[in-house]
């Protein structure tokens, strides 16, 4: 059985829960120095907060709005050795309330100059796990930007900076004459001229004549290819049955975010709100609604996920989904030691 080279996935992406206090305080035990941060309140209504270490800390997008980066008073102030530091910001420090980050690392540097593209970029990448930020300024033209992965990215998240417009999500499951929109519940949009009808490659991603990834302006994009063990990106059908449909990742799930391609809202679920099965805490990343509680939504086993639920946001009869999960567990690692079951 082929294993992966990540035995412990938590090196690379990590979620951490905390308290907030409405005060200034340090948020410890991600264990590394994130580069991209992503945080929401879940027990009251507000915004996604996305914050990278090219932007830098203070930077703010809204995964639910298509608002341009801002500054939050007493936002997130810095990336730390084992976590990151926040002010009284609402949106990340609410007092006494349940609050949520999801963390990955790619080089902990503000990132370096990448040349292989038609437009200049900026890349802070890892190649072990398959994430780079990349930050480049749009042509609105066709064009080419470096991604720094050496692999071929299968998910790219796309926003401009400084102008209000929708998020871009380009997946290698709905093809590159598509896309889908992080801040909205639309069905794939086809016929696009977004990624410029082209395939990314181990170098580059590409890039038509579309504002809302090509603007002529400072935008940012997370890029994510696909590594062994560690990250799975792909596409299921749903039954419409409580006896749902398995979905096979290799490893045991840390984290899922899940798309209906024919239209509902984004849904994320992972290992620490719901340290047991069944998985029923739900984040949408395209709402500032507080967490929902599906009943039994679905199972994380040691190598897949189940579904457990007819909802229609994951497991509605003849529906295509798309999926990001990330491990806790690889199924054997390089220590051939197995993953085990929830």
């Amino acid at each position: 059985m082929a294993y992966t080279t990540i035995n412990k996935p938590s090196d690379y992406f990590n979620t951490k829960l905390y308290t907030g206090t409405g005060a200034t305080q340090s948020i410890t035990g991600v264990g590394f120095q994130p580069d991209f941060t992503w945080i929401k309140g879940r027990t009251y209504i507000e915004d996604h907060m996305l914050q990278n270490s090219i932007s830098g800390s203070i930077k703010t997008l809204r995964s639910n709005s298509t608002g341009a980066e801002y500054t939050p008073t007493g936002g997130l102030s810095s990336f730390d050795a084992d976590g990151f530091s926040i002010g009284s910001d609402v949106a990340m420090n609410k007092v006494s309330e349940s609050m949520c980050s999801w963390n990955w690392l790619a080089d902990n540097t503000s990132g370096s100059s990448n040349t292989d593209g038609s437009i200049t970029s900026t890349v802070s990448a890892n190649t072990t796990s398959g994430f780079s930020i990349v930050s480049y300024t749009g042509t609105n033209a066709s064009a080419t930007v470096g991604h720094g992965l050496g692999a071929v990215p299968k998910v790219i998240i796309v926003k401009c900076r400084t102008t209000v417009d929708n998020w871009g999500v380009y997946t290698a499951m709905t093809g590159n004459t598509s896309k889908l929109r992080l801040n909205g519940s639309n069905a794939t949009i086809t016929g696009v001229s977004s990624w410029d009808s082209t395939t990314p490659t181990s170098s580059v991603f590409s890039l038509g004549a579309d504002t809302e990834v090509n603007n002529t302006s400072a935008t940012i994009a997370y890029c994510f290819a696909e590594v062994k063990g560690f990250s799975k990106f792909g596409t299921y059908t749903g039954n419409g049955s409580a006896d749902g449909t398995f979905v096979y990742t290799g490893f045991k799930p840390a984290f899922v975010l899940v798309k209906n391609t024919t239209g509902d809202h984004w849904n994320l679920s992972d290992n620490k709100r719901n340290p047991s099965n069944q998985v029923n805490r739900n984040l949408y990343p395209n709402l500032s609604n507080v967490e929902g509680t599906t009943a039994g939504l679905l199972d994380y086993l040691s190598n897949g996920f189940k579904l457990r639920d007819i909802d229609s946001s994951h497991n509605g009869s003849g529906v295509s989904y798309v999926y990001m999960a990330f491990a806790e567990n690889p199924l054997v690692t390089s220590t051939k030691l197995p993953a085990t079951a929830r």
